[in-house]
């Protein structure tokens, strides 16, 4: 797409806001992947005539890509994925490579023309998986808590090891040729700088939230993060996504210590920010075929059969051989060091992946924008002033192998969880959080009994009234932890006493916004006045079940 007007960018903006807000309210009535359907509209637009817009993978992976990693490792468990950190590793940095290696050799032996370099780079480009369609499929359809942590710690490491993989090709293909070397040495720097750098992001942050945690400034600093994790990082050559993803994980770790105000707000600004430009990508996704189709002409349909055979083949079947290798290896590595009693550290088992959820992990492989971004941003020329090589080929393979996993496997992985029987026990989840308000109500108790010690009359008085409220409150945790406790089923039992405790509460708070919304329309409340009284109302609902 040429040079357009604001206008007309606008209503593109525009357009993409309403085709998502639409294909989301489509896919929660179907029950399709928002992630799958997207792209799928994206092509259908691209045939049509009329002007497209280009992916410039520089915007994608400036603007777009770290935010979207820094929210989702928000969201992730730091002390989850350091439970299952072999086989998130495995997935994420030993998967990736040898993905990249064996579609770079496969290119080589039987693509014609094809370098080791070339093939190796597209085979970095379509390596990592993107978790965004199967996280959401399997949160909707249940997957217990360990496979979505597995699938969400893949996907915020994959990215920078195959960014680095394909930063050290790309080296090799412009320049003098590939060095195994140079590779290792080039990639260990890569990703332990940016570890470092964001280890360093993150304290940063955290003492600057210390200085101002009112909700604003919590968001403007929130927002700017992961741009100054990832610029930091670039700008002294080591993996700016690594060091975004790491800020993000120790961020998140220690959020839950600060401002109730300022957390409730960053995680709406967040979910708001992931929803916007995960939808906006994928629409780019199927925009992008005109252009990919356009410079096929000097291939023969043979090899062009070949390449693509050989990238999605790969793709698809290297992963679950991979899984199931490394869960056939001798149970002595299945292991992690733990802390002992004393201090020191002790080697732990862990449980290994049972057959359907490796089977389960298998077809969670789709892959995404950045892997597009990352094939687009192959330079043009080598450092000789030749065209690069096979530079069409390789964004014809990296698009086929995207569309074939996100719509494919996006669109199949519900019903193929479904039919292995996949599921969370959601009864003992409820338990586990309600035995852990009761524990919380304890330590309020506690903590009164101690301030009524030296309180005088009206703290005394205040202290009643608030003991009063907590042994209700603790009342009704506990019995919902013996109905828990007592379910036969891994679903959640219902309690029609608790039912209508809710509808209650919430037929309460219905009728007290209308009433001071009358209040406001009659003239007796002004507008901020309403705003305050609403938001208590919006809090005290948000603490209520979802139903």
């Amino acid at each position: 797409m040429g040079a357009v007007s604001v206008e007309t960018i606008l209503i593109f903006v525009l357009a993409a806001v309403a085709v998502v807000v639409l294909v989301r309210w489509v896919a929660e009535h179907t029950g399709l992947p928002a992630a799958a359907l997207l792209p799928l509209i994206g092509i259908a637009y691209a045939v049509l005539p009329g002007p497209n817009l280009d992916l410039d993978p520089e915007i994608i992976l400036t603007f777009v890509i770290p935010p979207l990693l820094y929210g989702a490792a928000l969201d992730s468990s730091l002390m989850a994925i350091r439970r299952n950190l072999r086989i998130v590793v495995s997935l994420s940095v030993l998967l990736v490579l040898a993905t990249a290696l064996v579609i770079g050799v496969g290119f080589h032996w039987f693509v014609a023309g094809a370098t080791l370099a070339a093939g190796i780079a597209v085979g970095a480009a379509i390596a990592p998986p993107d978790p965004v369609a199967a996280l959401g499929v399997g949160r909707k359809v249940g997957l217990p808590p360990r496979m979505l942590t597995i699938i969400q710690g893949e996907g915020l490491l994959n990215d920078a090891t195959a960014l680095t993989i394909l930063s050290v090709a790309v080296a090799a293909a412009v320049g003098d040729g590939f060095s195994w070397g140079a590779a290792v040495g080039q990639f260990a720097m890569a990703a332990a700088g940016g570890v470092l750098v964001g280890v360093a992001v993150a304290y940063l942050v955290r003492f600057l939230r210390k200085l101002r945690d009112d909700p604003l400034s919590a968001n403007a600093i929130s927002l700017a993060t992961p741009f100054g994790a990832y610029l930091l990082a670039e700008e002294i050559h080591v993996s700016g996504v690594l060091a975004v993803v790491v800020a993000g994980l120790i961020i998140g770790h220690y959020a839950p210590r600060g401002s109730g105000a300022s957390r409730l707000q960053t995680t709406a600004v967040w979910r708001l920010v992931e929803f916007l430009l995960e939808g906006f990508v994928f629409l780019l996704i199927g925009q992008q075929l005109p252009r990919v189709v356009s410079g096929l002409q000097q291939y023969a349909v043979s090899t062009i059969v070949i390449a693509v055979g050989i990238s999605v083949g790969v793709v698809l079947l290297l992963r679950p051989l991979w899984l199931l290798l490394t869960q056939s290896l001798p149970r002595s590595l299945h292991t992690r060091l733990i802390q002992d009693d004393n201090g020191g550290t002790e080697r732990e088992p862990t449980r290994g992946l049972a057959g359907r959820e490796v089977v389960a992990l298998s077809w969670a492989g789709t892959r995404g924008v950045i892997s597009l971004a990352a094939i687009f941003a192959l330079p043009l020329t080598t450092d000789s002033g030749a065209p690069f090589p096979d530079r069409d080929l390789l964004l014809f393979c990296t698009f086929v192998v995207v569309l074939v996993t996100l719509v494919g496997q996006g669109l199949t992985f519900a019903p193929l969880v479904r039919m292995l029987g996949l599921r969370a026990n959601v009864s003992d989840q409820a338990r586990l959080r309600n035995e852990a308000r009761a524990a919380s109500v304890v330590a309020a108790l506690e903590r009164l009994d101690e301030l009524a010690e030296g309180g005088d009359e009206d703290e005394l008085r205040a202290i009643e009234a608030t003991r009063t409220q907590l042994r209700a409150r603790q009342a009704r945790y506990q019995g919902r932890i013996d109905l828990l406790r007592d379910a036969d089923s891994a679903e959640l039992p219902v309690s029609e006493r608790y039912e209508a405790a809710l509808r209650v509460r919430r037929a309460a708070i219905d009728a007290q916004r209308e009433e001071v919304l009358r209040w406001r329309d009659a003239g007796q409340l002004p507008d901020e006045g309403l705003r305050v009284l609403q938001r208590e109302l919006d809090h005290e609902e948000g603490l209520l079940p979802t139903r």
